[in-house]
């Protein structure tokens, strides 16, 4: 059985560095720092960020502890999750920062550690950054893993920049309607059209807000749309509910599978910045 508080203090020690837990070599151990050299928790090579996100439809093996490269990256992170950001204060962040290169997360059971759950390999660019889903479980199945690239560039105070993934195998290709709550979709026009299944939409922008979101299937005629609704997510509605859209952040919003695999489906907001 894994010790919770033991490995949150590692987190919290090895997150809340310039570069999170993922500084994936001694050599970040330099010189005292000053204006021409790293400082002993700088880079001293190119770096990216990655973080990763439990969507393991199998409850035995959906808490699972998680290293990359041999470091603790994060612990007891639940389906539905993001890390680092689960993470107690002041570890907490979207992202972790990581050398560039080819790396591998390893995730093993919170509840017992000598279970391996899954490697999944991601590539770390230059700048990039890279979110990791960890896929899959149903039934026993195999847990693997896809991987995004995530821009995050400054958003105008005025907007939101929002992105859709479809993580759903049972959804299926969807057309997914940004609205406010409420609104008849015989009227309204879908954000994203014809999401297939592991693809990812183009970032747009969102006026700050609440919002309700839902996803028909493709295709679906409007007179159809409204008994046609298979996922349907209201953020910013009282207190605990989805992250709001607010002005000045980024949001990515995960259609994906009952945490079991299946029905119902639903929605998770993830902030990207």
């Amino acid at each position: 059985m894994t010790n919770h508080p033991d490995m949150i203090r590692k987190m919290r020690v090895s997150n809340g560095v310039k570069l999170g837990a993922l500084c994936i070599a001694t050599a970040i151990i330099a010189a005292c720092s000053t204006t021409e050299a790293a400082g002993p928790l700088e880079p001293t090579g190119p770096t990216g960020r990655v973080r990763l996100v439990d969507l393991i439809t199998d409850a035995p093996r959906s808490r699972v502890n998680a290293s990359l490269e041999g470091l603790p990256f994060t612990v007891d992170l639940n389906y539905g999750g993001a890390a680092p950001a689960n993470l107690p204060a002041p570890a907490t962040a979207f992202y972790a920062a990581v050398y560039t290169g080819n790396r591998s997360f390893v995730l093993k059971r919170t509840a017992d550690t000598t279970v391996v759950v899954a490697t999944l390999p991601v590539t770390i660019a230059d700048g990039a950054d890279r979110t990791v889903y960890a896929i899959g479980g149903a039934g026993g199945s195999a847990v693997t893993g896809f991987v995004t690239t995530d821009e995050n560039p400054a958003a105008a105070t005025t907007v939101t920049r929002v992105r859709i993934v479809n993580m759903s195998p049972t959804a299926g290709a969807v057309d997914v309607f940004i609205t406010a709550i409420g609104v008849d979709l015989s009227n309204a026009t879908p954000r994203v059209t014809n999401l297939a299944y592991q693809s990812a939409s183009a970032y747009f922008p969102v006026t700050p807000g609440a919002y309700q979101i839902r996803a028909v299937p493709a295709g679906t005629a409007p007179a159809n749309r409204a008994a046609a609704v298979t996922i349907s997510l209201a953020s910013n509605v009282t207190p605990g509910t989805p992250l709001p859209f607010t002005g000045g952040t980024g949001r990515t919003v995960v259609l994906a599978d009952n945490s079991t695999g299946g029905t119902p489906l639903r929605a998770i907001v993830i902030a990207d910045r």
